[in-house]
Protein backbone atom coordinates (compact mmCIF):
# COMPACT_ATOMS: atom_id res chain seq x y z
CA UNK A 1 0.00 0.00 0.00
CA UNK A 2 1.38 3.50 -1.27
CA UNK A 3 1.15 5.96 1.83
CA UNK A 4 1.03 9.79 1.64
CA UNK A 5 4.26 10.68 3.72
CA UNK A 6 6.31 13.91 4.15
CA UNK A 7 8.87 13.34 1.69
CA UNK A 8 6.55 12.60 -1.13
CA UNK A 9 4.37 16.20 -0.25
CA UNK A 10 7.46 17.99 -0.25
CA UNK A 11 8.45 16.82 -2.88
CA UNK A 12 5.13 17.46 -5.24
CA UNK A 13 5.83 21.02 -3.63
CA UNK A 14 8.67 22.24 -5.05
CA UNK A 15 6.85 25.26 -7.18
CA UNK A 16 6.76 26.38 -3.24
CA UNK A 17 10.34 25.76 -2.33
CA UNK A 18 9.20 22.10 -0.50
CA UNK A 19 7.67 24.34 2.34
CA UNK A 20 4.62 22.65 2.61
CA UNK A 21 3.20 24.73 5.58
CA UNK A 22 2.05 27.66 3.14
CA UNK A 23 1.33 25.27 0.61
CA UNK A 24 -1.89 26.12 -1.22
CA UNK A 25 -1.89 23.53 -4.22
CA UNK A 26 -0.99 20.13 -4.68
CA UNK A 27 -1.13 17.12 -7.04
CA UNK A 28 -0.66 13.72 -6.20
CA UNK A 29 -2.23 11.97 -8.97
CA UNK A 30 -1.50 8.99 -10.15
CA UNK A 31 0.45 7.67 -7.38
CA UNK A 32 -1.67 4.46 -6.03
CA UNK A 33 -2.49 6.02 -2.59
CA UNK A 34 -5.09 3.89 -0.74
CA UNK A 35 -6.09 6.24 2.52
CA UNK A 36 -5.91 10.30 2.79
CA UNK A 37 -4.06 10.76 6.21
CA UNK A 38 -1.56 13.69 6.69
CA UNK A 39 -2.37 16.09 4.42
CA UNK A 40 -5.19 18.26 6.57
CA UNK A 41 -2.42 18.66 9.41
CA UNK A 42 0.36 19.22 7.17
CA UNK A 43 -0.90 21.68 4.67
CA UNK A 44 -3.79 23.90 6.37
CA UNK A 45 -3.35 26.48 3.71
CA UNK A 46 -4.83 24.15 0.59
CA UNK A 47 -6.92 25.74 -1.90
CA UNK A 48 -6.60 22.76 -4.81
CA UNK A 49 -5.84 19.22 -4.12
CA UNK A 50 -5.66 16.86 -6.59
CA UNK A 51 -6.15 13.16 -6.31
CA UNK A 52 -7.23 11.82 -8.94
CA UNK A 53 -6.23 8.05 -10.61
CA UNK A 54 -5.50 6.76 -7.22
CA UNK A 55 -6.95 3.64 -5.21
CA UNK A 56 -8.70 5.51 -2.25
CA UNK A 57 -11.81 3.77 -1.09
CA UNK A 58 -12.85 6.52 1.30
CA UNK A 59 -13.02 10.51 1.80
CA UNK A 60 -11.67 11.10 5.14
CA UNK A 61 -9.50 13.13 7.23
CA UNK A 62 -10.06 16.35 5.34
CA UNK A 63 -12.34 18.75 7.61
CA UNK A 64 -9.47 20.55 8.74
CA UNK A 65 -9.13 22.07 5.19
CA UNK A 66 -11.24 25.16 5.91
CA UNK A 67 -10.09 26.79 2.82
CA UNK A 68 -10.47 24.05 0.44
CA UNK A 69 -12.12 25.25 -2.73
CA UNK A 70 -11.34 22.43 -5.19
CA UNK A 71 -11.32 18.53 -4.04
CA UNK A 72 -10.62 16.04 -7.13
CA UNK A 73 -10.72 12.38 -6.76
CA UNK A 74 -11.90 11.29 -9.67
CA UNK A 75 -11.23 7.66 -10.79
CA UNK A 76 -10.77 6.13 -7.34
CA UNK A 77 -12.79 3.49 -5.56
CA UNK A 78 -15.03 5.87 -3.40
CA UNK A 79 -18.52 4.20 -3.06
CA UNK A 80 -20.39 7.37 -0.73
CA UNK A 81 -19.99 10.97 -0.34
CA UNK A 82 -18.83 11.75 3.19
CA UNK A 83 -16.96 13.26 5.52
CA UNK A 84 -16.36 16.77 3.81
CA UNK A 85 -18.35 18.90 6.50
CA UNK A 86 -15.77 20.71 7.40
CA UNK A 87 -14.49 22.24 4.34
CA UNK A 88 -16.43 24.80 4.38
CA UNK A 89 -15.13 26.58 1.50
CA UNK A 90 -15.28 23.47 -0.99
CA UNK A 91 -16.83 24.96 -4.25
CA UNK A 92 -16.19 22.46 -6.98
CA UNK A 93 -16.17 18.36 -6.00
CA UNK A 94 -15.01 16.20 -8.69
CA UNK A 95 -15.96 12.29 -8.39
CA UNK A 96 -15.73 11.48 -11.85
CA UNK A 97 -15.38 7.06 -12.33
CA UNK A 98 -15.71 6.34 -9.25
CA UNK A 99 -18.46 3.49 -7.61
CA UNK A 100 -20.67 5.49 -6.17
CA UNK A 101 -24.08 3.77 -5.54
CA UNK A 102 -25.20 5.07 -2.35
CA UNK A 103 -26.59 8.15 -4.07
CA UNK A 104 -28.60 9.63 -0.73
CA UNK A 105 -25.27 10.40 0.80
CA UNK A 106 -24.99 13.48 -1.31
CA UNK A 107 -27.26 14.70 1.03
CA UNK A 108 -24.14 15.20 3.50
CA UNK A 109 -23.06 18.42 1.09
CA UNK A 110 -25.98 20.32 1.75
CA UNK A 111 -23.85 21.85 4.66
CA UNK A 112 -21.08 23.32 1.94
CA UNK A 113 -23.20 26.64 1.28
CA UNK A 114 -20.17 27.48 -1.21
CA UNK A 115 -20.39 24.39 -3.42
CA UNK A 116 -21.06 24.91 -6.91
CA UNK A 117 -20.38 22.41 -8.85
CA UNK A 118 -20.45 18.29 -8.84
CA UNK A 119 -19.64 15.99 -10.67
CA UNK A 120 -21.09 12.65 -10.45
CA UNK A 121 -20.18 11.15 -13.74
CA UNK A 122 -19.24 7.36 -14.76
CA UNK A 123 -20.85 6.19 -11.25
CA UNK A 124 -23.50 3.79 -11.22
CA UNK A 125 -25.33 6.11 -9.46
CA UNK A 126 -26.05 8.25 -12.31
CA UNK A 127 -27.93 5.16 -13.97
CA UNK A 128 -30.88 5.70 -11.24
CA UNK A 129 -34.58 7.11 -12.97
CA UNK A 130 -34.44 10.92 -11.77
CA UNK A 131 -30.62 11.00 -10.92
CA UNK A 132 -30.19 14.44 -11.75
CA UNK A 133 -33.79 15.42 -10.49
CA UNK A 134 -32.91 14.52 -7.21
CA UNK A 135 -29.46 15.58 -7.05
CA UNK A 136 -30.88 19.25 -8.58
CA UNK A 137 -33.26 19.25 -5.48
CA UNK A 138 -31.38 18.06 -2.65
CA UNK A 139 -28.57 20.86 -3.27
CA UNK A 140 -29.74 23.67 -4.15
CA UNK A 141 -26.63 26.13 -3.86
CA UNK A 142 -25.42 23.82 -7.00
CA UNK A 143 -24.87 25.85 -10.28
CA UNK A 144 -23.60 23.01 -12.09
CA UNK A 145 -24.12 19.53 -12.07
CA UNK A 146 -21.82 16.76 -14.36
CA UNK A 147 -20.71 20.11 -16.33
CA UNK A 148 -24.13 21.28 -17.06
CA UNK A 149 -25.54 24.09 -15.94
CA UNK A 150 -28.82 23.66 -13.81
CA UNK A 151 -31.89 26.42 -14.69
CA UNK A 152 -33.72 28.08 -12.11
CA UNK A 153 -36.97 26.28 -13.75
CA UNK A 154 -35.27 23.18 -13.94
CA UNK A 155 -34.81 23.57 -9.94
CA UNK A 156 -38.16 24.83 -9.48
CA UNK A 157 -39.62 21.67 -11.21
CA UNK A 158 -36.86 19.19 -9.13
CA UNK A 159 -38.09 20.47 -5.60
CA UNK A 160 -42.10 19.70 -6.75
CA UNK A 161 -41.03 15.90 -7.24
CA UNK A 162 -38.37 15.52 -4.42
CA UNK A 163 -39.92 13.11 -2.16
CA UNK A 164 -41.28 11.17 -4.91
CA UNK A 165 -37.79 11.00 -6.49
CA UNK A 166 -36.31 9.99 -3.09
CA UNK A 167 -38.44 7.24 -2.56
CA UNK A 168 -37.09 5.91 -6.10
CA UNK A 169 -33.59 6.31 -5.31
CA UNK A 170 -34.19 4.47 -1.95
CA UNK A 171 -35.25 1.78 -3.63
CA UNK A 172 -33.27 1.07 -6.39
CA UNK A 173 -29.95 2.09 -4.10
CA UNK A 174 -30.84 -0.63 -2.35
CA UNK A 175 -30.90 -2.60 -5.08
CA UNK A 176 -27.83 -1.99 -6.22
CA UNK A 177 -25.86 -2.40 -2.81
CA UNK A 178 -27.72 -5.87 -2.53
CA UNK A 179 -25.92 -6.54 -6.41
CA UNK A 180 -22.76 -4.75 -4.39
CA UNK A 181 -22.60 -7.64 -1.82
CA UNK A 182 -23.17 -10.53 -4.38
CA UNK A 183 -20.05 -9.13 -6.45
CA UNK A 184 -17.77 -9.05 -3.57
CA UNK A 185 -18.63 -12.56 -2.98
CA UNK A 186 -17.99 -13.09 -6.54
CA UNK A 187 -15.07 -11.47 -6.97
CA UNK A 188 -13.30 -13.04 -3.56
CA UNK A 189 -13.85 -16.69 -5.18
CA UNK A 190 -12.67 -15.75 -8.23
CA UNK A 191 -9.14 -14.20 -7.23
CA UNK A 192 -9.11 -17.06 -4.96
CA UNK A 193 -8.93 -19.49 -7.50
CA UNK A 194 -7.33 -17.41 -10.00
CA UNK A 195 -4.36 -17.60 -7.51
CA UNK A 196 -4.79 -20.92 -6.31
CA UNK A 197 -3.98 -21.61 -10.84
CA UNK A 198 -1.34 -19.42 -10.98
CA UNK A 199 0.44 -20.82 -7.61
CA UNK A 200 0.29 -23.87 -9.98
CA UNK A 201 2.36 -22.13 -12.70
CA UNK A 202 6.17 -22.50 -12.41
CA UNK A 203 7.29 -19.98 -14.77
CA UNK A 204 6.72 -16.60 -14.46
CA UNK A 205 5.94 -15.18 -17.50
CA UNK A 206 2.75 -17.65 -18.03
CA UNK A 207 1.81 -16.94 -14.62
CA UNK A 208 1.18 -13.13 -15.64
CA UNK A 209 -0.13 -14.56 -18.46
CA UNK A 210 -2.41 -16.15 -16.92
CA UNK A 211 -3.81 -13.19 -14.54
CA UNK A 212 -4.01 -10.68 -17.49
CA UNK A 213 -5.91 -13.07 -19.78
CA UNK A 214 -8.44 -14.17 -16.53
CA UNK A 215 -11.60 -12.66 -16.78
CA UNK A 216 -12.61 -9.84 -14.33
CA UNK A 217 -15.53 -7.42 -13.38
CA UNK A 218 -15.05 -3.57 -12.63
CA UNK A 219 -14.68 -3.29 -8.56
CA UNK A 220 -12.36 -1.81 -6.29
CA UNK A 221 -10.97 -4.95 -5.71
CA UNK A 222 -9.84 -5.97 -8.98
CA UNK A 223 -8.61 -2.08 -9.60
CA UNK A 224 -6.79 -2.93 -6.66
CA UNK A 225 -5.25 -5.81 -7.85
CA UNK A 226 -4.22 -4.79 -11.13
CA UNK A 227 -2.26 -1.40 -9.18
CA UNK A 228 -0.67 -4.11 -7.82
CA UNK A 229 0.23 -6.24 -10.45
CA UNK A 230 1.57 -2.94 -12.27
CA UNK A 231 3.94 -2.06 -9.62
CA UNK A 232 5.38 -5.70 -9.09
CA UNK A 233 6.04 -5.53 -12.91
CA UNK A 234 7.80 -1.99 -12.81
CA UNK A 235 9.99 -3.61 -9.83
CA UNK A 236 10.84 -6.46 -11.62
CA UNK A 237 11.24 -4.47 -14.89
CA UNK A 238 13.46 -1.87 -13.73
CA UNK A 239 15.80 -2.91 -11.29
CA UNK A 240 18.93 -0.51 -10.99
CA UNK A 241 21.22 -1.95 -13.68
CA UNK A 242 24.54 -3.06 -12.02
CA UNK A 243 26.37 -1.57 -14.84
CA UNK A 244 25.08 2.44 -13.66
CA UNK A 245 28.45 4.09 -11.78
CA UNK A 246 28.23 4.41 -8.24
CA UNK A 247 26.83 7.86 -6.63
CA UNK A 248 29.84 10.11 -6.19
CA UNK A 249 30.77 10.43 -2.29
CA UNK A 250 31.95 13.92 -1.93
CA UNK A 251 34.52 13.78 0.58
CA UNK A 252 34.60 16.16 3.62
CA UNK A 253 38.31 16.34 4.59
CA UNK A 254 40.98 16.31 3.36
CA UNK A 255 43.56 12.59 3.91
CA UNK A 256 45.66 14.28 6.28
CA UNK A 257 41.87 15.16 8.77
CA UNK A 258 42.24 18.77 7.13
CA UNK A 259 38.74 19.87 6.35
CA UNK A 260 37.37 20.81 2.79
CA UNK A 261 35.45 24.05 2.13
CA UNK A 262 32.54 23.22 0.44
CA UNK A 263 29.37 24.45 -1.52
CA UNK A 264 27.09 22.06 -2.81
CA UNK A 265 23.82 24.25 -2.63
CA UNK A 266 26.09 27.29 -4.33
CA UNK A 267 24.55 29.72 -1.99
CA UNK A 268 26.32 33.52 -1.78
CA UNK A 269 27.99 34.06 1.58
CA UNK A 270 30.60 36.05 3.49
CA UNK A 271 33.15 35.39 5.90
CA UNK A 272 34.65 37.69 8.45
CA UNK A 273 37.98 37.55 10.55
CA UNK A 274 37.58 39.88 13.38
CA UNK A 275 39.97 40.21 16.27
CA UNK A 276 37.86 37.77 18.98
CA UNK A 277 35.59 35.85 16.63
CA UNK A 278 34.69 34.87 13.01
CA UNK A 279 31.41 35.95 11.36
CA UNK A 280 29.94 33.57 9.00
CA UNK A 281 26.60 35.02 6.92
CA UNK A 282 25.21 32.59 4.64
CA UNK A 283 22.38 33.58 2.29
CA UNK A 284 19.64 30.77 2.70
CA UNK A 285 16.55 30.65 0.72
CA UNK A 286 14.37 33.37 2.39
CA UNK A 287 11.07 31.31 2.30
CA UNK A 288 12.86 27.72 3.13
CA UNK A 289 11.96 25.80 6.45
CA UNK A 290 14.20 26.34 9.20
CA UNK A 291 13.69 22.95 9.93
CA UNK A 292 15.56 21.86 6.77
CA UNK A 293 18.81 23.58 7.92
CA UNK A 294 21.33 21.83 10.08
CA UNK A 295 24.41 23.68 11.56
CA UNK A 296 27.42 21.79 12.79
CA UNK A 297 30.29 24.05 14.68
CA UNK A 298 33.75 22.81 15.26
CA UNK A 299 36.83 23.45 16.21
CA UNK A 300 38.08 23.92 13.06
CA UNK A 301 35.53 24.02 10.64
CA UNK A 302 31.28 24.96 10.39
CA UNK A 303 29.28 23.04 8.41
CA UNK A 304 25.43 23.73 7.15
CA UNK A 305 23.18 21.40 5.62
CA UNK A 306 20.54 23.03 3.77
CA UNK A 307 18.21 21.01 1.68
CA UNK A 308 20.57 17.83 2.10
CA UNK A 309 23.40 19.74 0.37
CA UNK A 310 26.52 21.05 2.36
CA UNK A 311 27.89 24.28 2.57
CA UNK A 312 31.67 23.89 4.84
CA UNK A 313 34.43 26.42 5.61
CA UNK A 314 37.13 25.65 7.67
CA UNK A 315 38.96 28.28 9.42
CA UNK A 316 42.76 28.68 10.83
CA UNK A 317 42.09 29.40 14.47
CA UNK A 318 40.12 27.25 16.64
CA UNK A 319 37.03 28.47 18.02
CA UNK A 320 34.90 27.84 21.15
CA UNK A 321 32.08 25.72 19.79
CA UNK A 322 29.70 25.73 23.21
CA UNK A 323 30.37 29.63 23.13
CA UNK A 324 29.39 30.16 19.05
CA UNK A 325 25.91 31.74 18.40
CA UNK A 326 23.50 30.22 15.71
CA UNK A 327 20.85 33.10 14.49
CA UNK A 328 18.27 33.40 11.05
CA UNK A 329 17.17 36.84 10.21
CA UNK A 330 12.93 36.89 10.49
CA UNK A 331 13.37 39.19 7.52
CA UNK A 332 16.12 38.36 4.38
CA UNK A 333 16.03 34.77 5.94
CA UNK A 334 19.95 34.87 5.70
CA UNK A 335 21.86 32.60 9.03
CA UNK A 336 24.12 34.02 10.91
CA UNK A 337 27.10 32.34 12.72
CA UNK A 338 29.22 34.29 15.27
CA UNK A 339 32.28 32.18 16.15
CA UNK A 340 34.15 32.57 19.40
CA UNK A 341 37.38 31.97 18.88
CA UNK A 342 39.91 30.34 21.27
CA UNK A 343 42.98 32.40 22.54
CA UNK A 344 46.52 31.24 23.02
CA UNK A 345 46.68 32.16 27.01
CA UNK A 346 43.27 30.25 27.11
CA UNK A 347 44.74 27.90 25.11
CA UNK A 348 47.99 27.32 27.35
CA UNK A 349 45.77 26.83 30.39
CA UNK A 350 44.10 23.90 28.91
CA UNK A 351 47.26 22.08 28.03
CA UNK A 352 48.28 23.03 31.78
CA UNK A 353 45.28 22.07 33.37
CA UNK A 354 44.99 18.29 33.07
CA UNK A 355 48.72 18.31 35.13
CA UNK A 356 47.24 20.03 38.26
CA UNK A 357 44.32 18.25 38.30
CA UNK A 358 46.21 14.93 39.19
CA UNK A 359 46.23 14.26 42.58
CA UNK A 360 48.33 11.40 44.36
CA UNK A 361 47.38 9.80 47.27
CA UNK A 362 49.35 6.98 48.80
CA UNK A 363 47.75 4.23 50.89
CA UNK A 364 48.61 0.76 52.30
CA UNK A 365 47.04 -1.99 50.71
CA UNK A 366 48.32 -4.39 53.39
CA UNK A 367 50.23 -3.59 56.45
CA UNK A 368 52.46 -6.91 55.72
CA UNK A 369 53.19 -6.15 52.14
CA UNK A 370 55.11 -3.21 52.98
CA UNK A 371 54.32 -1.25 49.68
CA UNK A 372 52.68 1.20 48.19
CA UNK A 373 50.09 2.01 45.87
CA UNK A 374 49.73 5.34 43.81
CA UNK A 375 45.99 6.53 42.56
CA UNK A 376 45.41 9.19 40.65
CA UNK A 377 41.73 11.11 40.46
CA UNK A 378 40.64 13.74 38.56
CA UNK A 379 40.14 14.11 34.19
CA UNK A 380 43.14 13.58 33.15
CA UNK A 381 43.69 15.18 29.11
CA UNK A 382 45.08 12.06 26.60
CA UNK A 383 45.70 14.59 23.70
CA UNK A 384 48.92 15.30 26.36
CA UNK A 385 50.14 12.06 27.55
CA UNK A 386 53.76 13.45 26.95
CA UNK A 387 54.11 16.42 29.32
CA UNK A 388 55.49 19.85 27.93
CA UNK A 389 58.65 20.89 27.69
CA UNK A 390 58.39 23.68 30.12
CA UNK A 391 56.33 21.23 32.90
CA UNK A 392 58.22 19.56 35.31
CA UNK A 393 57.83 15.72 35.25
CA UNK A 394 55.07 14.73 38.07
CA UNK A 395 56.59 11.01 38.62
Amino acid sequence: MVLITEELVRKKSEHNERLISTLEEISLHQEDIEVIEHIQNWCRELKILLLQSNLIARLENLHKLKRLEYLNVAINNIERVENLEGCESLHKLDLTLNFIGELTSVESLRGNHHLRELVLIGNPCVDYPHYREYVVATLPQLSSLDCLEITPSERLQAMRTLPRNRAIIVQKQADQAIQRDEQRIRVAEQQSALAEHCAGIEDEEERLKAFWQAKSEHCPEIRTEIARQHRLGRERHEPKSPLDPPARKRNLFAPCGRPYNLNQAKLPFNFQDEADHYLLELEVYRYLDTSLIDVDVQTNYTRVTVKKKIFQIAYNEEVKPDESTVQRSQITGHLMVKLKKLKVNELLTIKKSPAKRIQTVFSNTSPDAGKQEETLRGVVDISNICPPADLPDLI
